[in-house]
């Protein structure tokens, strides 16, 4: 007799978590699903970097005894064909994980009781607890053999930065559109063997989102099945709202809105006009089936003028949040309070070494990090704040450059080969090549000796960080032991500060233990309102210096946004309890007095 209580979970729909680990640079989780997937937990992979790409499939290959050919530059559509098989093999490597995952006993320590053991409270952990206090041989064995079927891997997600879309050139001709980074990293995901989703960051590219339609994979089945989704991170509801649009008049849906704060998170940071994660939040939570529902309107006309008909059901999109989590506590409030799917996690997992690429000296130094440790800089060639660990081997090396007098990195990838102020073929402004020419300009432009000194400085904050977002992983894979790698942690890992494990860390998010270090640790909420307002502070500051072109209209409207906010927050305080409550209003009249005290734009 089948039991009940399995059989109404489906495989086919089983998320047997509520948490997934966010793409986390090029390096960090480049192979993060061969070491959590086979756990249920999803997990996403860049595909900017195809050189690293090759240098971990290689790697795999040789580990695993898998056939490896290379894959060289000069081979045709070489960066595409090695994205393919790169994630044809974790996904190959992975499957045999399940498999053998699947067929181990239910002891203590087994793969399979890993996995049950990791689950958070849900209607499958409880199949799994029942079978434990089953004493009757047959049936225990019965329960057993379904909860192999039912121990399904996470997805194999993989991010595509759609700003990232270098052109080619080959033998000084630039190539089609078509042999572009982002669409080449997406023609290497839609060739692959991978059901899974692709996240696109960094807002709408015309020519990609097109792009994607020539690819049958990402339309439904005759069942209305998607063997590839398609996830959208998005800043705000108005971004879901116009890039759902977009790709749905092409006859693509969104199967889930990824909401990132703009500011309290990992890697490059795109902030929002003063829009902060809370009030986002709340409209999201009003407006989701309205969203749904207009998004599905163009889904179905589009639908119609393709090979196949639109679907009768409401399609449904998940809405997921992340960006500066950091407690069990605040995890609960968002998935409860907000009504999100799910929550990502990303910088406290750069402190578990079994589940990410982190070498021995960033991990101590990690561990140590302050507050003064970690901050949002200029590094980034692509003019995005971007935040960085002070004390990383790559911000070591670039200072070190700069004393030597030979400011600038070596070249050596070019994703972000982006500036064409002093050549016709795109070069990146972190390079040596740049920086050598841009400095000399600034000596002929004849300022003052203050002034000249402050724009050389900005000019060499650019780091090479796509190369060096790499080097934990070439570090850890003894492919190149002489990476400087930059570290793009949030200001969030300062609220951690020991080594940890990938069981250690689920039970951290769920709640059953804490890692944190640092009992001072401020709301997800407050922390993200502090980094705004410091942020503000930059940008009236770089505007008083002639270093930007905003407007006064745009800070009006940033800091009214950030004020609108405070109102949200003193009504969200309601939602606290005793001196969770307490602490949380006293910090945000703190915070709401310094906002006050910002002093009007220069005109």
């Amino acid at each position: 007799m089948e039991n009940a209580t399995t059989k109404a979970i489906s495989p086919e729909r089983l998320s047997v978590h509520t948490f997934h680990i966010p793409v986390m640079g090029t390096g960090f989780s480049i192979d993060t699903p061969l070491r959590v997937a086979k756990y249920g937990i999803s997990s996403v992979i860049s595909l900017v970097d195809d050189v690293l790409i090759e240098q971990i499939r290689k790697s795999h290959c040789e580990k695993e005894g898998e056939p490896y050919k290379e894959i060289s530059d000069r081979d045709e559509d070489a960066r595409a064909r090695r994205i393919t098989a790169y994630l044809n093999l974790i996904d190959l490597l992975v499957k045999r994980q399940v498999r053998a995952l699947q067929a181990s006993p239910f002891e203590e320590g087994s793969e399979i009781t890993r996995y049950y053991e990791m689950l958070p409270e849900t209607p499958l952990k409880q199949t799994y607890e029942k079978m434990l206090a089953t004493t009757d041989p047959k049936e225990r064995a019965r329960m057993q053999d379904d909860l192999r079927h039912l121990a399904v891997p996470g997805s194999i997600d993989v991010n595509i930065m759609t700003k990232l879309d270098r052109p080619l050139y080959r033998d000084g001709k630039n190539l089609p559109v078509e042999f572009n980074d982002a669409m080449t990293a997406l023609r290497g995901y839609a060739e692959s063997m991978l059901s899974s989703s692709i996240v696109f960051s960094a807002g709408i590219n015309p020519h990609l989102y097109g792009y994607i339609t020539r690819f049958d994979d990402f339309f439904p089945d005759k069942n209305g099945l998607f063997k590839k989704k398609i996830i959208l991170k998005v800043s705000d509801y108005r971004s879901a709202l116009v890039q759902g649009k977009f790709l749905a008049k092409r006859g693509l849906w969104v199967s889930e809105y990824r909401i990132e704060s703009g500011l309290n998170c990992g890697g490059h940071a795109f902030a929002t006009k003063g829009l902060l994660m809370g009030p986002i939040l709340q409209e999201f939570q009003e407006k989701r089936q309205e969203l749904q529902e207009t998004i599905h309107a163009e889904y179905s006309k589009a639908c119609t003028g393709r090979d196949f008909s639109p679907l009768d059901r409401l399609l449904e999109s998940k809405v997921t949040v992340q960006g500066g989590i950091g407690t069990a506590d605040e995890n609960a409030f968002l998935m409860q309070y907000y009504e999100v799917d799910g929550t990502g996690w990303a910088t406290p997992f750069l402190l578990a070494p079994d589940v990410v690429n982190m070498d021995d000296a960033h991990l101590d130094k990690l561990c140590r990090a302050k507050a003064e440790d970690v901050y949002l800089s200029n590094s980034s060639p692509m003019g995005i704040p971007y935040w960085n660990l002070r004390n990383s081997a790559s911000e070591e090396t670039r200072r070190q450059y700069i004393r030597e007098g030979k400011p600038g990195s070596p070249c050596r990838k070019r994703y972000i080969a982006l500036d064409t102020e002093f050549t016709e073929v795109p070069i990146c402004t972190a390079g040596r090549s740049y920086q050598k020419r841009k400095l000399q300009r600034l000596q002929e432009e004849g300022h003052s000796p203050e002034y000249l000194s402050m724009l050389q400085e900005k000019a060499q904050e650019k780091s090479c960080i796509c190369h060096d977002l790499g080097g934990t992983a070439t570090l850890k894979h003894a492919v190149d032991p002489d990476a400087k790698p930059t570290i793009c942690c949030g200001i969030n890992i300062t609220y951690f500060s020991k080594i940890t494990s990938l069981e250690e860390m689920v039970s951290h998010i769920y709640g059953r233990l804490s890692l944190l270090t640092d009992s001072n640790r401020v709301h997800m909420f407050i922390e993200e309102l502090q980094i705004y307002i410091e942020h503000l502070r930059k940008e009236i500051e770089n505007l008083s210096l002639g270093l930007t072109t905003r407007t006064e209209k745009y800070f009006n409207e940033f800091k009214e946004n950030l004020l609108s906010g405070v109102e949200y927050y003193r009504t969200l305080a309601k939602q606290f309890v005793g001196d969770q409550q307490e602490s949380f209003i006293s910090k945000l009249e703190a915070l709401y007095n310094e906002l006050k005290s910002i002093l009007p734009v220069p005109a």
